[in-house]
Order: structure tokens, then C-alpha cells, then sequence
């Protein structure tokens, strides 16, 4: 005989199992979870506002030290390189100073041409001051002396037939005998210099020179015909003429000084690089030129003072001309600017060019030096191959001087520069920097721990509050169960006064009902039907949830529908573009589409984005949302940078996208107008123009960007595209679901269907051309399933 299990008893195992003393279906763990909740909200809420607090005073001390000693090193670097240029141009005053020495001290004997004679005359007759046997060189065509404190040359042209010196090549001689007692004396005092000449009028141009040189031989073996030609004429062309010119016209002097300095060239006897200075002299009555007194100096001083340069640890100084030809800098400093050495050669003068615009770097190459005295900082980013790398370059313009550029007399302004590592300028305010946030990190932790202990605390004060709060309940509950197991002589004991009292006190009634009716079947049946009713209506009030989940979801998706549609501009917004007539139409393939449209615009700039997220549904509608409201953002800051624009949009998103655990991207593009021109950049599908007369243009902007999302840094593959955009011209921006629409046999709608409907309405305002080219999608589709999100924006200069 089979036995059955009553109901009762299924009834009691199942009350044993679901109602324990902490499981959740008992009061005290609800007790425990509401109260616990409760106060664990407070606490974290008042942690986390404490640890916001932290972070946020880190932040602000950050910025405060970070500012302070920026500006420190940046008054820093200023007063260095304010030093640094006064140290230069004193060293030109110098040079100036003694060129202008000797040459007031011969111009004094130009003035006073009695006293020049009989000097000349009585140095000329000392044997060791005057030019010792001055011979006729019949190889070389030309006359010097042998020996003396200075070295005399007498081209040949200033010779007779016999190689006899003509009589105003003689009286030359003797009138610059004095050089001898001046020159030498300079010399030996003072800056370092190369040599101080004297060269004479075009007439008669001799050339004196100290210390003595094998000077005619020299310009033989490396001057090829200047024996042949005038002096003046074959080494420094323009010069004498520009001098004469001062004479006439006073004002066509570019710098007030008198003096002129040539470009650095090799010198033809040392091999040194070299700068001269030229001092004219003029004749009695100052009409004419009467010569000049010049001094060459090597660039090592000039090297030395910018190589001195100290800053961290691999900073360093050059010196350049106006053109941006360095002409003093380290071995080093020239291989970390790039510079590439040319040789210049001429027929007088052999230079070198070391151009910054010819840098191996573009940073170096489109350098631009300052037009002003005004200190320039700036910051670079050179890649040496090691990856790109900051420095800070600091220019500063030095006083301007004469110069003879090979042809004629300019004025030129040298620039003094420094070149430093902003990583090594600025390591310790990384130092810095770190250490607040080590002391940021630790007080968090500290306020962690202590948000812990403090739960840790409450929880046991709770449970112990719990236990005394529900005794009561837990002997209700006890003696329920021993009712249920047919222990109809169990009550219980609360004496407490409150609701849990009165209830103990109905259940020892009930008890002794149920004692007294426990034979009673047609109780228990009664009490069986009471059961199934019970659980009939349970599984109605499950069934009307389920329903009710389903209307939820779906109010959820249309909620988000109504969102996505909410952020679109609305048609007051493009109606109130004055400059440009924009008309749009977005349509999603399911509840939420993926495709992006935004017109944002302030004052006279207008700004279109349209994009296309991969996939659609929920999760590609809630990153369109993501897009337009990092677009309105910086378009709100004032960011109107079209690539630091799509970069920060990029950045941002990639963040979101990586919180998320997504996989999603998308391809974004941006139409920029204002004044009558239209900036396109970023990736998306081909942007069609259709011109006014009627011409059409295909714009693709695969080269203008990068798929947005897909890498934290997309500006290196950022660029854009500026085109004219007037009257009446037209351009339509669209996604793929428009080109791609399929027609039930699996025939694509395509661009050149789009490009002939838009063309043939481009007379017609914005909202037909969408209207027309929607037309002829709808009617293509037919009956077949839309596939994708459908997106167009046509704008239309008014």
C-alpha cells in the first residue's frame, strides 16, 4: 500500500527550510538589511564626500605649485637669456670700440694730411716701425714688403711696366705708415682678434695688415684674377658704393653706428671661422671714401659665451641671423637642432650655412624668430627617433647691427636662443607633484580604514539592537513552528506591551481555537481551499508582474527613443541660422538608432557633426547620446579648434567606451563654417557639394581622420579640408544607411543616385532636396526591411 504525503506536512517542511533565524524571508535579517543599509549609506555618503574633499584640495595645491613654478621658470629662463644677450652685445660693443679706436686715429691723420706726411715720412724711415724692402713678386704680378710690424700689398694694377710702385701708390704707402704704431698696440690689448687691416681708397686700395702674413701669396692660391680686378670690386662688392651713398643720402644708413660686419666666412690664411668689422674713413671734406680700418675676430668668443650656456642638465645656447643661420652653437646643440652645414662659396668670401629652416625637424624648421626685443618661449616637440619629445626654446633678439650680405649694406638683428628639455626643466615640478599625491593616496587610505572600522562598529551595534528588537518575533515564529508540527499546547510568553505583544497574545488565542477544531474536518478542507486560493492568487500577482516587466522594457526603450529625438536640434534652432539654410532628417532602423546628427551654432560659426556608430539598437543610441553631449560641451567652452576638437571628443569617449567593456566605434566628421568657407575634418562617408552653377564636388574624408573610440589618441591621423562655400551652393552630409538601402533584389540605392537627386533639386530649398532624395530611398526600398539607420543633413548657403 502506497503512502501519500499530507499537505500539511509538505507544508511544514517548506516553512523549515524558508523561515531560519538570519534567513531572508525573517524579520531580523530585514531588520538588519533596511537599518544596515540605512546607515551604511550615511556613512559611505559622508566618506566619500570627506575623500572628494581630499582629492579635491590635492588637486587645487597641485595647480597652485604647478603655476608658481612654471612662472618661476619661465622668469628664470627670461632673466637668463636677458644676461646672456647683454653679455653678447657688450662683447660686439667691444669689438666695435676697438675698430672705431683705430679707425678715428688714422681718420684724425686723413684730417690733418700735413701731420699724416711727416709721420708717415718718419715711420717709414725707422727700421723697426717702416716696411722693410718692399719687392716686386714678377710671378704673382704684385709688390709687399718682407718684413715689419705690418704686412703691406701693392696689387698690380697700382704697378708700372718695371713693378715699381706708381707715385700715388707711394704716397698711399707713406700716408698709412701710422697704421704700424696703432695697430700692433690694439692687438695686444683688449678682445681676442684675428688680424686689424687697412685697406685704401678704390683708387689706390692697398692693404695693410697686422700681424704679418704672407698675405699676396695667400690671395694667389686662394683667390684666383684678384690682381686683376679691383679690390674693392673683387672682395667686398657694394660696400664702397653703399658708403658713398650714406654720404649723399644720410638717411640709407640702416643703423646709426658706422660700422659694417660681414656674415661669418673662413678666413683665407688661418682657416678659422670668422667674423670682420668694417670702419670707413672718410676724406678731409668728407665727400668721398678715403678707406677703411677693419678688424676680423674668430667665432670662438662667440661660441664660448653660448656654449657657457647651463640650463639642466642638457640645455644649451646658439646664436643665428635674421635668415636663421646659426653661426655659433655646440657640436651637440647643432645635432639636436637638426642642422645640416653647406659650404657658401663666392669669389671673395667663402661662408657656411647652417639654416634652421633646412632642420632635419620640422618643429626647428618652421621656427619663427622674434620681430621684436621682446623675449619669445615657446614649446616644441621634436622626435629624434626615440619617440617625440617636449622642449622649450626661448629666442631673444639682439641690437641691430650693419651688415654687408655679399651685395649691399642691411640692417641685421642676431637672435639668441636656448634650447632645454621641458621634462628635465620642469622634474621638479614632477617631484613635487608626486609627493602630493602620495600624501593624497595616504589620507585616503586612512579614510578607507576608518569608513571600515566605522561599518565594522555599526554592524554589531545593529545586530545586538536587532536581537533585542525581535525576541519577540523569533518566539512568535518558534511557536509557530511547533503549531505547525501539531503542538497545539504551545504559547508564548512576550511581555512587552507594544504591537509584537498583542500579537503573541492573538496567536495564544489562535492556538487554543485550533486545539479545539483539530479533529475537525470540515475545517481542514476549509482551511486546504483557503491554501489554494492563496496560491492561485500568488501566481496571478507573477503572472501580472511578468507583464508588467514587459511593459517596462518597452516604455524603457521608448524613453530612450524620446531622448534621442529630444537632443536633435529642433527646427526654431536652424531656422535661426541666418548665414546658412539647414534642413535634417534622421530615421532608426530599430527602437533606438546608432546614427548622429548635431547643428550647433554661435554667432557666425556653424558647426554640423554627423556620424555613424557601429551596430544600432540601445547600446548605439546611448553612445550617439555620449557624442552630443561632449560636442555641445566643447562647443560651449569655446573650443573651436577643429582637431583639438574631435581629439578631446575622442579621448573622452574612448574612456567611456572602455569603462563600459564596449566594442563599439564609430566614424564622425565635422563641417565647420564661417565667412564664406567650410572646414571638413574627421572620417565618415564621401561629403557631396553641389556649386551654384551647378558643378559637384566629392570630398573624401577618409584621409581627414580616424574612427572615433577605437584608440586614446587619434590627432597624429587628424586633418581638414577648407573649402569655399558660397550663394546659393549646396552641401549634404549623410549616412550609409541612405547609399546602402537595399530594394527587395539586393540592389544598392548608391552615392551617384543620391548625387543626380540632389543635384536636380539644388535650386530648391534644403527641406525638398531632403524630401526628394528621401522619395526616391522609400520608393527603392519597397517593401524590403530597412537595415540600417537612415541620416541626412543638407545645408544651403542662402
Amino acid at each position: 500500500m502506497t503512502q501519500t504525503q499530507s499537505p500539511a506536512t509538505a507544508d511544514k517542511a517548506d516553512q523549515e527550510e524558508e523561515i531560519g533565524r538570519f534567513s531572508r524571508h525573517s524579520f531580523r535579517a530585514k531588520f538588519l538589511l533596511v537599518v544596515g543599509a540605512a546607515v551604511l549609506f550615511d556613512i559611505m555618503l559622508a566618506g566619500g564626500v570627506a575623500i572628494w574633499n581630499v582629492q579635491r584640495l590635492s588637486r587645487d595645491a597641485t595647480a597652485t605649485v604647478s603655476q608658481g613654478l612654471t612662472e618661476a621658470t619661465q622668469e628664470y629662463l627670461n632673466t637668463y637669456i636677458d644676461t646672456t644677450a647683454l653679455r653678447t652685445n657688450l662683447l660686439l660693443d667691444q669689438t666695435y670700440s676697438e675698430v672705431e679706436t683705430l679707425g678715428s686715429s688714422l681718420q684724425a691723420l686723413i684730417d690733418h694730411p700735413e701731420t699724416e706726411i711727416r709721420i708717415g715720412e718718419a715711420v717709414e724711415s725707422d727700421p723697426e716701425l717702416g716696411d722693410q724692402d718692399i719687392t716686386f713678386d714678377p710671378q704673382g704680378g704684385w709688390a709687399q714688403n718682407l718684413a715689419g710690424p705690418s704686412v703691406v700689398s701693392i696689387w698690380g694694377y697700382l704697378l708700372d711696366d718695371d713693378g715699381n710702385l706708381l707715385p700715388s701708390a707711394r704716397e698711399e704707402v707713406i700716408d698709412s705708415a701710422a697704421f704700424n704704431l696703432v695697430a700692433p698696440a690694439l692687438m695686444s690689448s683688449g678682445s681676442q682678434k684675428l688680424q686689424m687691416y687697412y685697406v685704401g681708397p678704390k683708387d689706390t686700395p692697398i692693404m695693410r695688415t697686422t700681424p704679418y702674413t704672407t698675405q699676396a701669396q695667400t690671395f694667389d692660391r686662394l683667390y684666383p684674377g684678384h690682381n686683376e680686378e679691383n679690390f674693392w670690386d673683387f672682395f667686398f662688392p657694394g660696400v664702397y658704393e653703399g658708403w658713398q651713398n650714406w654720404i649723399s643720402d644720410p638717411s640709407s644708413r640702416p643703423v646709426e653706428r658706422n660700422i659694417v660686419a660681414t656674415e661669418p666666412y673662413i678666413d683665407a690664411i688661418t682657416g678659422a671661422l670668422i667674423v670682420s668689422f668694417f670702419e670707413p674713413l672718410w676724406t678731409q671734406d668728407r665727400s668721398d671714401v678715403a678707406g677703411m680700418a677693419a678688424v676680423d675676430v674668430t667665432l670662438d668668443q662667440f661660441g664660448e659665451l653660448v656654449e657657457n650656456v647651463q640650463i639642466a642638465d642638457t640645455g644649451f645656447g646658439f646664436l643665428t641671423s635674421s635668415a636663421g643661420n646659426v653661426i655659433a652653437v655646440s657640436e651637440t646643440g647643432a645635432e639636436k637642432l637638426g642642422l645640416i652645414s653647406v659650404d657658401a662659396t663666392g669669389q671673395g668670401v667663402t661662408g657656411i650655412n647652417r639654416f634652421l629652416n633646412q632642420s632635419r625637424y620640422p618643429a626647428i624648421s618652421n621656427l619663427l624668430l622674434p620681430e621684436d626685443a621682446n623675449t619669445v618661449i615657446k614649446t616644441l616637440e621634436i622626435d629624434e627617433g626615440n619617440g617625440p619629445e617636449n622642449f622649450i626654446v626661448v629666442l631673444k633678439r639682439l641690437d641691430p647691427v650693419n651688415l654687408w650680405n655679399g651685395s649691399t649694406i642691411i640692417s641685421e638683428s642676431l637672435t639668441l636662443g636656448f634650447l632645454v628639455s621641458e621634462q628635465e626643466m620642469y622634474e621638479t615640478l614632477g617631484e613635487v607633484q608626486e609627493e602630493i599625491s602620495e600624501a593624497t593616496r595616504s589620507i585616503v587610505q586612512w579614510q578607507i580604514a576608518a569608513l571600515l572600522i566605522s561599518l565594522v562598529i555599526v554592524f554589531i551595534a545593529v545586530f545586538a539592537i536587532s536581537g533585542r528588537i525581535t525576541a519577540g518575533l523569533s518566539a512568535l515564529a518558534s511557536a509557530a513552528r511547533a503549531l505547525q508540527n501539531k503542538d497545539y499546547s504551545v504559547r508564548v510568553k512576550i511581555p512587552s506591551k507594544d504591537e509584537v505583544g498583542a500579537v503573541g497574545t492573538a496567536f495564544n488565542r489562535m492556538a487554543e481555537e485550533i486545539s479545539y477544531h483539530t479533529e475537525n474536518l470540515e475545517k481542514l478542507v476549509e482551511e486546504r481551499t483557503g491554501k489554494l486560493e492563496t496560491a492561485n492568487k500568488e501566481i496571478v500577482a507573477l503572472n501580472k508582474r511578468l507583464q508588467n516587466e514587459n511593459l517596462r522594457l518597452g516604455a524603457e526603450l521608448d524613453v530612450a527613443k524620446r531622448i534621442q529625438e529630444m537632443v536633435l536640434p529642433r527646427r526654431s534652432e536652424l531656422e535661426g541660422i541666418a548665414q546658412i539654410e539647414i534642413a535634417a532628417y534622421m530615421e532608426p532602423a530599430d527602437e533606438v538608432g546608432g546614427d548622429y546628427y548635431d547643428v550647433l551654432h554661435d554667432g557666425g560659426r556653424v558647426k554640423v557633426g554627423i556620424g555613424d556608430v557601429t551596430g544600432h539598437g540601445l547600446e548605439s543610441g546611448v553612445l550617439m547620446l555620449m557624442v552630443q553631449s561632449v560636442a555641445r560641451a566643447l562647443q560651449e567652452k569655446g573650443d573651436n579648434d577643429p582637431i583639438a576638437f574631435l581629439e578631446v571628443l575622442n579621448r573622452a569617449l574612448y574612456k567611456n567606451i572602455a569603462r563600459t567593456n564596449s566594442d563599439k566605434h564609430m566614424t564622425l566628421a565635422f563641417v565647420d563654417y564661417e565667412d564664406g568657407k567650410v572646414t571638413l575634418s574627421g572620417q565618415h562617408e564621401e561629403v557631396l557639394i553641389i556649386r551654384a552653377n551647378g558643378d559637384v564636388e566629392r570630398i573624401d574624408t577618409v584621409e581627414l581622420g580616424f574612427p572615433v573610440g577605437l584608440e586614446a589618441d587619434i590627432a597624429p591621423f587628424v586633418q581638414t579640408e577648407v573649402l569655399n562655400f558660397g550663394p546659393d551652393d549646396v552641401l549634404l552630409l549623410h549616412t550609409d544607411g541612405v547609399t546602402e538601402a537595399e530594394n527587395p533584389d539586393g540592389v544598392l540605392y548608391g552615392f551617384d543616385r543620391m548625387c543626380a537627386c540632389a543635384r536636380a533639386n539644388a535650386g530648391k530649398p534644403a527641406k525638398v532636396i531632403i524630401e526628394a532624395i528621401l522619395s526616391e530611398v522609400k520608393a527603392h526600398i519597397d517593401t524590403q526591411k530597412m537595415f540600417d539607420d537612415i541620416t541626412l543633413v543638407v545645408m544651403k548657403h542662402r
